[in-house]
């Protein structure tokens, strides 16, 4: 059974409540006679990321054991201070002042699964089938992507549809993710247009379907946790990778490890993780969380509660308009002046204006913004704020794209909690 969405929760807390359901949860591992547990390759991977570092004797660990290591508030396999909302699957996100950083740290980064991460995960035996619509299909090992294509490393923004849904009402069902479940990582691989092309895109494909490794939560072998695709011009742009390393390093077991997609600016959940397979498909991907209402919104303005028919939902692409303060964090005790940071993006377009406002919105100054680093980044801000007074202010803050599309204060409410912009607001109190 999954954590209670509306409730967040330290690893720690849920091994204090079920150990051994949790050790099964986040390594795999199952009680044998002795009480002790053999940990498989993926769950020995993620306790040494926990710890920094290898455990020779973990085969003496018993079931349910959390290391000294690890025994510090909001610590998540191997992240560092995300609060976990779910178990099964595992989903947890970042606190914005956590995110403070221009590129994210691998233990920074919020996790959004779908299904059960697999086991097997050595980057030696791995393969990418392509396949589908395509001149020649392929196989290719994670060796030969290296050799055979250009290796490029960007900095590229992944957020989760769903970021932002646990502040609807009503409330819509699914993760009640508030701001954090976004990064700006720096990823490494080959792009997905050049193996796409080397294989050979037939006139008649309009999609690309991506497969992963991991299993669906009934634990059904012939069912998948999650399928999606993209419309094959979006995947033939430039800054899409598959991606075998991040932020310098092999990726992280709850990151796709050992091979996944990087899709920018788009919803994450198109980014498969542990990839193993893509397809060029000559219609729109029907596979699992492309149909009915999953990844889609209304096509139209609907009210809150409305019952929309699931005919009227529309496929979500790109990302909205948005912006997150990172410092100071909310509740914090400042001075009678402050830098203030953060970051902005805005799907596939560019940030022109991020502004702020400590009067409520009655009037706003320009932060000063910094170019992306590369396409598909999202742009760093800061800002020099002083207060009139002693007192408690809300910092307010709103980005303008390169469409002119400005973030609203509040969006409209839609059924299934995606895309929520609304302005990001930090209380201070400043003496």
């Amino acid at each position: 059974m999954a954590l209670d969405d509306d409730k967040k929760h330290t690893v720690q807390e849920f091994f204090a409540t079920d150990p051994e359901k949790a050790d099964k949860a986040f390594f795999g591992r199952v009680a044998n006679p002795d009480r002790r547990g053999f940990l498989k390759r993926t769950g020995l991977a993620t306790m040494a990321a926990m710890v920094g570092t290898s455990i020779p004797f973990h085969r003496n660990m018993p079931v349910g054991f959390v290391p000294a290591a690890m025994a510090q508030d909001d610590v998540l396999v191997g992240k560092d201070g995300l609060t976990l909302l779910n178990d099964r699957p595992v989903n947890a996100e970042t606190p914005p002042e956590l995110l403070d950083d221009p590129i994210t740290p691998t233990n920074r980064h919020f996790i959004r699964n779908n299904g059960i991460p697999p086991q097997d995960v050595d980057p030696a035996t791995w393969t990418l089938t392509i396949d589908g619509f395509v001149d020649t299909p392929m196989e290719l090992s994670i060796t030969d992507l290296r050799e055979q294509f250009e290796v490029v490393t960007m900095a590229l923004t992944l957020e989760c549809g769903g970021n932002g849904r646990g502040f609807f009402n009503p409330p819509a069902k699914g993760n009640q993710w508030t701001y954090g479940a976004i990064g700006c990582s720096e990823w490494t691989g080959v792009r997905l247009k050049d193996v796409l092309e080397k294989a050979g895109v037939q006139s008649n494909v309009v999609y690309t379907a991506h497969y992963g490794a991991d299993t669906h939560l009934s634990g059904k072998a012939d069912k998948l946790p999650i399928s999606r695709g993209l419309p094959i011009d979006k995947a033939l742009t430039d800054n899409i990778l598959i991606a075998f390393e991040m932020n310098g390093d092999a990726l992280h077991p709850m990151n796709g490890a050992p091979l996944r997609l990087v899709v920018p600016g788009w919803p994450a959940s198109t980014a498969q993780k542990w990839l193993t397979r893509i397809e060029l498909r000559d219609q729109v991907h029907d596979g699992p969380k492309m149909t009915g209402t999953s990844y889609r919104v209304p096509g139209y303005p609907v009210a809150p509660g409305q019952d929309v028919p699931e005919e009227d939902f529309v496929i979500i692409e790109r990302m909205p308009v948005k912006s997150l303060v990172t410092f100071p964090a909310n509740g914090a005790e400042t001075g009678m002046s402050t830098q203030v940071r953060g970051h902005a993006w805005s799907g596939d377009r560019s940030i022109t204006t991020v502004e702020l406002s400590t009067d409520f919105g009655a009037t706003w100054s320009t932060a000063e913004l910094d170019d992306p680093v590369n396409n598909g980044a999202w742009q760093n801000w800061r800002a020099d704020v002083s207060f009139p007074q002693a007192g408690y202010y809300e910092i307010w803050a709103r980005a303008t794209d390169s469409e002119g599309v400005m973030q609203p204060f509040a969006i409209d409410w839609n059924p299934k909690g995606y895309l929520n912009n609304s302005m990001h607001r930090v209380g201070v109190r400043a003496s």
